[in-house]
């Protein structure tokens, strides 16, 4: 739940501030601003398909879960530097790619078969994290960055991406072997 919440927060804020950043602060008209959002957005839908196949085959889903945290993060802290703006967004995008499908993967796996139906109720307390965090997000970081500065609301976002992280890290010994490689008790590289 908290893990996706703080994604959540971080990925809608960021989204919340984006049109109006490059065209208030970087000066694009308002057809090129919504232009990069509407590739940057379709290309975060379409990540998911690679990161999740990278996962699979060679990471695993927790590693997977990590690398995106840790990328996402730097992307949304690369925000910061106006002339950064395209790494920033190409990191965004690498990162989602392997934590969306990840982070979904987890929670179907948190279950044993015996305990089948609760996999419906886990689906439910994620999505509430997911609707929280985009709840805040605007209210938050799109109201810092739109009235202190925009650099600020994207700090904040790169901020909630850390706890998101932070909140996995700790929160490992929760998740059992959910992710890993047989044998292994908690992602240790």
């Amino acid at each position: 739940f908290l893990t996706e919440m703080w994604e959540r927060f971080s990925f809608y804020g960021m989204r919340a501030l984006l049109v109006l950043y490059v065209v208030k602060a970087l000066h694009y008209s308002q057809d090129q601003a919504l232009m990069l959002y509407g590739i940057y957005t379709g290309l975060i839908y379409i990540a998911p398909l690679f990161g999740g196949y990278i996962a699979d085959r060679w990471l695993g889903a927790r590693k997977g879960l990590f690398v995106g945290c840790l990328i996402m993060m730097l992307g949304h802290f690369a925000m910061i530097i106006d002339a950064w703006l395209y790494y920033a967004l190409g990191l965004l995008i690498v990162g989602s790619g392997f934590f969306k499908p990840n982070a979904s993967l987890l929670v179907g796996r948190l279950y044993s078969e015996e305990n089948a139906i609760l996999v419906p109720a886990g689906y439910t307390i994620f999505y509430m994290g997911i609707n929280v965090g985009a709840l805040l997000s605007p209210l938050i970081a799109g109201t810092i960055g739109e009235k202190w500065r925009w650099n600020y609301g994207f700090a904040v976002a790169g901020i909630g991406m850390l706890v998101a992280f932070c909140t996995l890290l700790w929160g490992q010994k929760r998740l059992g072997s959910v992710g890993l490689p047989q044998g292994q008790d908690a992602l240790t590289s």
